[in-house]
């Protein structure tokens, strides 16, 4: 199913659970901003919409009610996506708002959230550095469960700095980081190939980099 079946499909559940002012806020929020984050940054990624949940209403200290453009909420962790765009922000924003918005990020994340802001101008035309910095920002949390695939405290911090670095990883990068030789970079590597955790990526016969397969977030959840 492509990302247009499946938005579609999602957008309609979350409507149908929905009722009053909440229901109102998805008609009203969702629009082309949030929809163009998810086609161009968070479906790449993921391949699915599972755990996010658009337009989600959180509570400040004051238990006033406001709405995160995306929630997404697993077992090992909340994550707050917001797609900000520069006009709109700053013609919204004075000095009490701008004061609100950092007290409200700064109570979530109090509250157990970590809140990822992009502006609409990366989405739309640089989508690649926002998969990069989600990556980062979510990657960590998956290492969580790897456990259960009977993976070394090493091999986990391998599929960290293969996350982190937003890119395929190479032999030299494992080298580097960790100070090893040729022989047991790659070794490292071909283990979680083994594992079906990195997939090679071959270039003129031979295997140049890494990557994490494909579906790894899914699978994880």
């Amino acid at each position: 199913m492509d990302f247009e079946q499946q938005h579609l499909l999602w957008m309609e559940r979350h409507l149908n659970d929905r009722s009053g002012e909440r229901k109102g806020r998805l008609l009203r929020g969702h629009q082309h901003a949030e929809n163009l984050l998810l086609k161009n940054v968070w479906w790449p990624l993921f391949g699915n919409l599972d755990h996010l949940h658009p337009e989600y209403e959180v509570y400040d200290w004051n238990r006033k009610s406001q709405f995160l453009d995306f929630a997404y909420i697993t077992p090992y962790g909340r994550f707050g996506l917001e797609c900000d765009g520069f006009q709109s922000h700053i013609k919204d924003m004075d000095r009490e708002r701008f004061s609100y918005s950092l007290n409200r990020d700064t109570f979530l994340t109090g509250m157990g959230w970590k809140i990822i802001h992009f502006s609409f101008d990366d989405v739309q035309k640089r989508p690649e550095i926002c998969r990069m910095l989600l990556q980062m920002v979510i990657g960590p949390s998956y290492l969580r469960i790897l456990s259960a695939e009977s993976t070394s405290p090493l091999e986990k911090e391998v599929i960290r700095l293969a996350w982190n670095l937003g890119k395929p990883i190479r032999t030299k990068d494992i080298m580097v980081h960790y100070r090893v030789n040729f022989r047991t970079a790659r070794k490292w590597l071909q283990g979680l190939v083994h594992k079906g955790m990195l997939q090679p990526l071959i270039k003129n016969k031979y295997t140049c980099y890494y990557e994490p397969v494909e579906g790894l977030a899914e699978r994880l959840f």
